[in-house]
């Protein structure tokens, strides 16, 4: 029987311990992710020797992958769930493929292309070479040439001003009438007031005659890989989401990926995503096992 309970920055290091030993890059499972998200959607974890196990309650209940050493004996653990059947979403498809070798005939699954990952080459979106970077670059430049800016890392004295201009975004972008936005402006504002607390959190500013204009928070991963969470740039300035983008990676030392999470099924982002040339995806699934 496993026992969940509410995700609090207690569990940051112990979590991280578990991930380390599993093989994902995936977004989903860093602890930023989860606990940011935690209260928006009913995520709780439960700790069972080798594996911490995730539980998602809204919009209904399922679990996550399990966090942990992946090659161990899985038809022996799922035997013992006390369940006929289980309901997992955002199964990486690394995790996917042990279940269907250790569980033949007990695994069904379906693409959940709305939450697979977006994997780009970090030297590429520094660089911007060639016909395929050609518009990026031209951004850039033009925000460049127009813009008396000034680049700063994210440091705890400067995190008021980017929940001030986060408010600003969200004014603009009319948040509260919109339950995504809304939800991800509550993320936001949790994230950054716990600045200090975040193991591996870290971010970028962009200003333009002292006003700040753009921000960006991530984190680093273990295996060379940068997981952007949030990126916010106002209006009115062309080419302000490039500048970003370039600047903060171009800052970044020891990564050779960056991981700019799902486009959860919204076209625009999806294209927008698709517009930066990903070299691969984190694919993901929705899995029952009987």
């Amino acid at each position: 029987m496993l026992t969940f309970e509410d995700i609090n920055l207690s569990h940051q290091g112990k979590y991280l311990e578990f991930l380390r030993r599993s093989w994902t890059r995936a977004s989903d499972y860093s602890f930023i992710n989860l606990w940011g998200w935690a209260s928006e959607d009913s995520i709780s974890l439960a700790w069972d020797d080798d594996l911490v196990w995730i539980k998602q309650s809204t919009p209904s209940p399922c679990l996550w992958a399990p966090i942990g050493p992946w090659e161990i004996n899985w038809q022996a653990i799922f035997n013992r769930m006390e369940t006929s059947e289980l309901i997992f979403t955002r199964i990486p498809e690394e995790l996917l493929k042990l279940w269907d070798s250790a569980l033949p005939g007990r695994v069904h699954a379906e693409d959940s292309r709305d939450h697979w990952d977006y994997l780009y080459s970090v030297p590429e979106l520094v660089e911007l070479k060639g016909n395929r970077f050609h518009k990026k670059k031209n951004l850039l430049n033009q925000f460049k040439k127009k813009h008396p800016y000034r680049y700063q890392r994210i440091e705890p004295e400067l995190i008021p001003r980017v929940l001030a201009m986060q408010e600003v975004w969200c004014a603009w972008r009319d948040c509260e009438s919109m339950e995504v936005l809304a939800s991800e402006n509550r993320v936001i504002r949790r994230v950054l007031n716990a600045w200090e607390q975040l193991i591996g959190i870290r971010g970028s500013a962009l200003f333009i005659d002292e006003r700040l204009v753009a921000f960006t928070v991530a984190e680093g991963l273990f295996d060379q890989t940068l997981l952007v969470h949030f990126e916010k740039g106002l209006t009115g300035y062309i080419g302000v989401y490039q500048a970003i983008n370039q600047m903060f990676l171009e800052d970044t030392e020891g990564f050779t990926l960056v991981n700019r999470e799902q486009d959860l099924g919204d076209e625009g982002l999806r294209a927008a995503k698709l517009s930066y040339n990903p070299v691969s995806y984190i694919k993901k699934y929705d899995v029952k096992i009987s």
